[in-house]
């Protein structure tokens, strides 16, 4: 089974992007985790493709969806975007706005399952905590909270799934505080991406492996 785990910096979490057999191809994120339940699960049974780069907003996932999905050919697709559509708008002017992430989002949908019919396609909810990227603008950093409910939106609207997070990243901070969860407000600590990976893992062997 190849899975392609696609998305921004949350995914890439510093994955080596020259490396092909190393375990740094993976980053130190939640990918890396999943890595390493699946491959416990079956060692060679798995094609796992860590497709994150940071910064990425919707449209440049878009732009480079031809190299890093289709032409991977997966059978699972996990797309996690949205916090720089938002962030990158108020911060430098280069945001997407709601409507034309909504537009992108479905085209490439669209245009995926077009090409890849059989493909299992999930949708992760975008999210935001407290900390010192956040604290600030805490405010325009919760419009993420519009985009997450177009994300599940659309996973309905396609019947594809749906990977609900926010709620347990925002318990988890409120349990054991800020940084503790998210470094910053956006990028996941260890015992962040280990939430992400967990919840993932419940998706994939309660519904995806059925």
């Amino acid at each position: 089974m190849k899975i392609d785990f696609f998305g921004d910096s949350i995914t890439d979490a510093f994955r080596n992007r020259e490396a092909t057999n190393t375990n740094d191809r993976f980053g130190c994120g939640f990918v890396a985790q999943l890595a390493a339940k699946l491959f416990a699960q079956n060692p060679l049974g798995y094609e796992i493709k860590n497709a994150g780069i940071g910064g990425n907003r919707i449209v440049d996932l878009y732009a480079r969806i031809k190299t890093d999905v289709w032409n991977f050919k997966p059978d699972v697709l996990n797309i996690l975007v949205g916090i720089n559509d938002v962030w990158h708008e108020f911060a430098v002017g280069n945001g997407v706005d709601l409507k034309r992430w909504e537009r992108m989002y479905r085209e490439m949908i669209e245009d995926t399952r077009e090409r890849l019919p059989n493909v299992k396609i999930i949708i992760c909810e975008p999210f935001v905590g407290h900390g010192f990227i956040t604290n600030d603008e805490y405010e325009k950093f919760l419009e993420i909270r519009e985009y997450a409910a177009v994300a599940k939106k659309l996973a309905e609207e396609y019947g594809l799934y749906f990977l609900p997070l926010q709620e347990k990243i925002s318990s988890a901070e409120e349990k054991y505080g800020e940084g503790v969860v998210l470094v910053d407000g956006v990028h996941p600590t260890l015992f962040g991406a280990s939430i992400i990976a967990e919840e993932w893992w419940k998706l994939f062997n309660g519904k995806i492996l059925l």
